[in-house]
């Protein structure tokens, strides 16, 4: 990760937009941001932790809604100033701009007081292909989820390796075991193993539980098997509890006691039993002989009583005989009854027809016979018919009539369809002529749409020839400066080279003398005698020196070359593009362009209309032709229209005279044929009721005397007499059946009072049935009572034996939950050290956490040792200290004394560069630990001011090593001294109208 660029505004002490340039700090490796107290040092780095992970770091974070908000927000910034930060950085490769606002008030727009702006955050990606700035989210969760994906840590995480806090980390080397692991754990989130420990407590305790219940469970089945066993066993319930490893063989053993008992009691239950059933089958057969004896002689008493009832109701059944024999000579008259009733019904609906039928009739026709009215229904008819004829004559004056009114309709349209025609065809001139005045505009316009189109491309070629004009001529500027940058370095570099080389030839008698060897002959003299070679003098060049000054010389050379090349490339370029351009500038371009676009959309505009202006011209000529047709078909209806009437009048006339007569006194003809009709209808009625009438009265009469003949047959007196000895179907049924039902009692009873054993029966003496089913009841009592003791027996035996089934399944089922609790409680106890296998009893988190303490260690050593000079070590310390847990120990070995002593030994100053080496080490672990972005930027917070001279400088150097690693640091502090050793420095200034920042190089003090 590295920081490019920060803006804030009205964030914290800053009040107005403020600008840090992380590129220019970053330069020289090592930059200071060093203020007064209370300027805002901090508040830039807090600024950078809000935009990452829209919140500040947790020490100077305000929990709670708005009153976090608000407190970000400056108190120095103008009401209308939204407060917002914006951090421009690369990270994972990519390069991100962040821009966070918090949740604020402002001034209302329209009336008096304020409204709340939600927080706003938003992501951009910078494109290197196209260099411009793609949106890529403006959510709040997608920008965090994204942050944290790239940089791989938390904002804990972030706060403690970025915004390295020094006096965290001194209290860290200070705390004890506890403190450590909460710090730790924050950073390398060993949640999980936690969460592993935790699993396996609730594992353990799930286990014990489940052998518990289990227990428990086996514990209630011997409680059920006590309950079933009812004191039967002498031997108590073992006294157990539930965890107990001989709870299970010792329910067992009882539940086998308790069965072998169940059956004992069960044998003696069935030997009772068998004893009962024989004396309850003997007291049995006394009592049915008991019982057959009473009841044959209750027969023959109840065949008495029965012959005695009968022959009381010997009188009722004769007199049933009787009636029953007159019914059936009646039923010979029944048919004539039923014919005589018939025709006096019809002769009374005859008589009702007749009455209603003259009621309708006229006075004077009430006593006339069926002939008459006949007669004069025929005359009826044939004037109807007369009246007939007539009927079309009327239909026709109707339609004459309607034919009339629809010609009164068409006169009134034709004159209205006459008026508008006349009127539109007034302002017919006029209207052409602006259809035509609209076509030949339109046409001009495509004319000069046509021109400006031709004027258009070339200005807008000349604008993009223009524009490239001036770019090429910024490029050609830089590349002369390019160009003489590297004249300059050549002309230097051969000038080096040069200078180098004659330094060489005048010591090149040195160089010569250290290949001599003594005895071998000199390479100039041939002597192999070397009394007093030459030395090299100061500033000696070598050979190599040379070479690489001449290299550099032709690398300059080269790079001369590429210049002019480009700078040649550029100045045809930017020639092209002058030519082309013109003199005019872009401005101009840009105006004339413009103006001929506008010009050309507004004469395309009008010219689109030059098809519709020609059809609405061609429309409105076709609307007149079809007005002047309309009007001429009009004026020949309304000619014809008027002879047609004159036609119908004469019509009428002659129609109205038949009319008159057919019609006689009613309003219409169909008026005066309705009377007639229902005249007629009422006579036929009358005549046809007549008719009915007559003919009954006949039926009537002769109903009469064949009624009287068939009941002097059937011998009978008068036909009244006939008819009252009549019964119906269901009383001659009944009677039967009485009749029928008195004659089967008499035969059962005779059968039954003729039956030997039921006579014998009755000359015996009384049957003695109380005793007898007395001595019955009570040896049924006795079997019951042993039947009931042999299942409950063998109930119990059954309920004995599915308990003891149950206590085995539980026993088998409790087996592999006591295997699986003893392996779980060893794990859950070695992970949470409170096992005897775990010697130094440290808990699994605390194991992981050691290890990653001891890399932390081992990292910051490499620091360390630089900065102490050699003389610290830190190590890693899994030793017990006092009752507690081992494993987080931290001890520093120092080289001078050989001992290791405890990091809360060191003095003020050591402890600061000591903190100052963990936490670098510690940033180094935590980022390859989360897999996150690598950090190429730092920042150390205060604590330089405890450090002697010598130890700032080997702490300044191990800080400027870790530009090896392309890394910068930034210092936060206030220590005066720190502005002479480090040049690239960011000021915070503190005024009572909010602080600024500045960029400073070169150093503020001497």
């Amino acid at each position: 990760m590295r920081l490019h660029r920060l803006t804030i505004t009205a964030f914290g002490p800053f009040a107005d937009i403020q600008e840090v340039d992380f590129d220019a700090l970053c330069a020289g490796g090592i930059f200071l941001l060093h203020g007064a107290t209370g300027a805002g040092k901090t508040s830039v780095l807090d600024a950078v932790c809000y935009a990452l992970y829209d919140a500040v770091p947790g020490a100077r974070q305000i929990k709670g809604g708005a009153t976090k908000d608000a407190s970000l927000r400056s108190d120095h910034a103008d009401a209308s100033t939204y407060t917002e930060v914006c951090l421009e950085l690369t990270v994972g490769g990519r390069r991100l701009e962040i821009t966070r606002s918090p949740a604020q008030t402002r001034p209302k727009k329209r009336g008096t007081g304020v409204t709340v702006e939600k927080a706003r955050s938003g992501l951009r990606e910078h494109d290197p292909a196209s260099g411009d700035w793609r949106a890529l989210s403006r959510s709040h969760q997608e920008i965090g989820e994204e942050v944290g994906q790239l940089l791989g840590m938390s904002r804990e995480q972030f706060c403690q390796v970025v915004l390295l806090p020094q006096g965290d980390f001194a209290r860290f080397l200070r705390a004890d075991a506890e403190a450590r692991g909460r710090l730790l754990g924050r950073l390398f989130d060993t949640r999980r193993f936690a969460a592993v420990e935790e699993r396996l407590a609730e594992l353990r305790r799930g286990a014990e539980q489940g052998v518990r219940e289990g227990d428990q469970r086996l514990l209630d089945i011997g409680q059920r098997i006590a309950g079933a066993a009812r004191g039967g066993i002498e031997q108590p319930l073992p006294a157990r509890q539930p965890g107990d490893p001989g709870l299970a063989p010792a329910v067992l053993e009882w539940a086998a006691v308790a069965r072998s008992t169940a059956h004992e009691h069960r044998d003696i239950a069935e030997s009772a039993l068998a004893a009962a059933e024989s004396r309850q089958a003997a007291a049995r057969r006394l009592l049915d002989d008991a019982r057959e004896l009473a009841r044959l002689q209750e027969r023959f008493a109840e065949g008495r009583r029965r012959a005695d009832a009968l022959e009381a109701r010997r009188p009722e059944y004769e007199a049933a005989r009787t009636r029953l024999e007159g019914a059936r000579k009646a039923d010979r008259v029944a048919p004539a009854l039923t014919l005589r009733d018939d025709a006096e019904r019809a002769h009374r609906t005859a008589a009702a027809g007749l009455d209603r039928a003259r009621s309708l009739l006229p006075a004077e026709l009430t006593d006339t016979g069926a002939d008459h009215l006949s007669a004069l229904e025929r005359k009826m008819l044939e004037e109807l018919g007369r009246v007939d004829a007539a009927r079309g004559a009327e239909r026709r004056s109707a339609e004459i009539s309607r034919e009339r009114a629809e010609l009164d309709r068409q006169a009134r349209a034709d004159e209205e369809l006459l008026a508008d025609a006349a009127g539109w065809t007034t302002g017919w001139e006029a209207a052409r002529r602006a259809h035509q005045e609209r076509v030949e505009t339109s046409q001009e316009a495509v004319t000069r749409a046509e021109q400006l189109a031709g004027q258009l491309e070339p200005a807008r070629a000349q604008l993009e020839a223009a524009r490239a004009r001036d770019a090429l001529d910024a490029r050609a500027a830089a590349s002369q400066r390019l160009l003489n940058t590297a004249r300059e370095r050549a002309n230097d570099a051969k000038e080096t080279w040069l200078d180098l080389r004659e330094r060489r030839l005048r010591g090149i008698a040195a160089e010569l003398a250290a290949r001599l060897v003594a005895g071998e002959p000199c390479a100039v003299c041939g002597s192999a005698d070397h009394p007093a070679p030459a030395r090299a003098g100061a500033g000696q060049v070598d050979q190599a020196a040379e070479d690489a000054a001449f290299a550099a010389s032709r690398r300059a050379e080269a790079a001369v070359t590429e210049a002019e090349r480009d700078h040649a490339s550029v100045r045809e370029e930017y020639a092209a593009a002058r030519s082309a351009a013109g003199g005019s500038t872009v401005a101009e371009l840009v105006a004339l362009t413009e103006r001929l676009g506008r010009e050309h959309t507004a004469a395309h505009r009008l010219a689109a209309g030059t098809h519709a202006a020609r059809e609405a011209l061609a429309r409105a000529e076709r609307e007149r032709e079809d007005r002047l047709t309309a009007q001429r078909s009009a004026e020949n209806r309304v000619a014809a229209r008027t002879s047609r009437r004159e036609a119908l009048d004469h019509e009428q006339t002659g129609l109205e005279s038949d009319l008159v007569r057919a019609r006689g006194d009613a309003a219409t003809v169909a008026e005066h044929a309705a009377r007639l009709t229902k005249r007629a209808r009422l006579l036929a009625e009358a005549a046809d009721a007549v008719r009915d009438f007559d003919t009954t009265a006949q039926r009537l009469k002769d109903a009469d005397g064949r009624l009287a003949d068939a009941a002097f047959r059937a011998g009978f007196e008068t036909p009244r007499e006939a008819a009252a000895a009549l019964l119906s179907g269901p009383e001659q049924s009944g009677l039967t059946h009485r009749m029928d039902d008195w004659q089967a009692e008499a035969a059962t009873v005779a059968d039954r009072l003729a039956e030997q054993d039921a006579r014998d029966a009755a000359q015996a003496p009384p049957a003695r049935l109380d005793t007898a089913l007395m001595s019955y009841e009570g040896a049924e009592t006795a079997l019951r009572a042993a039947s009931s003791a042999l299942t409950g027996a063998r109930e119990r035996g059954g309920e004995l034996a599915r308990l003891s089934r149950q206590a085995e399944e539980e026993v088998r089922r409790l087996g592999p939950l006591r295997t699986e609790y003893a392996r779980v409680a060893r794990l859950a106890a070695l992970t949470a050290g409170t096992s005897t296998d775990n010697d130094r009893k440290m808990r699994l988190e605390s194991y992981v956490l050691a290890a990653r303490l001891e890399q932390v260690a081992e990292a910051a050593t490499a620091r360390l040792l630089h900065m102490s000079s050699g003389r610290y070590t830190l190590v890693h310390s899994d030793a017990r200290s006092g009752g507690k847990r081992s494993g987080l120990g931290l001890h520093v070995v120092d080289s001078w004394t050989g001992s290791e002593r405890d990091t809360a030994t060191l003095s003020g100053g050591e402890t600061f560069f000591v903190s100052l080496a963990l936490a670098l080490g510690l940033a180094d672990v935590v980022t390859d630990e989360a897999g996150g972005a690598r950090l190429d930027t730092l920042f150390i917070d205060e604590g330089f001011g405890s450090l002697d001279d010598q130890t700032l400088d080997e702490v300044l150097d191990v800080l400027d090593s870790l530009r090896e690693r392309d890394r910068s640091v930034g210092i936060v502090s206030h220590v005066a001294d720190l502005r002479r050793r480090i040049p690239t420095q960011l000021e915070v200034t503190k005024s009572r109208r909010g602080s600024t920042v500045a960029l400073r190089t070169g150093g503020a003090d001497g």
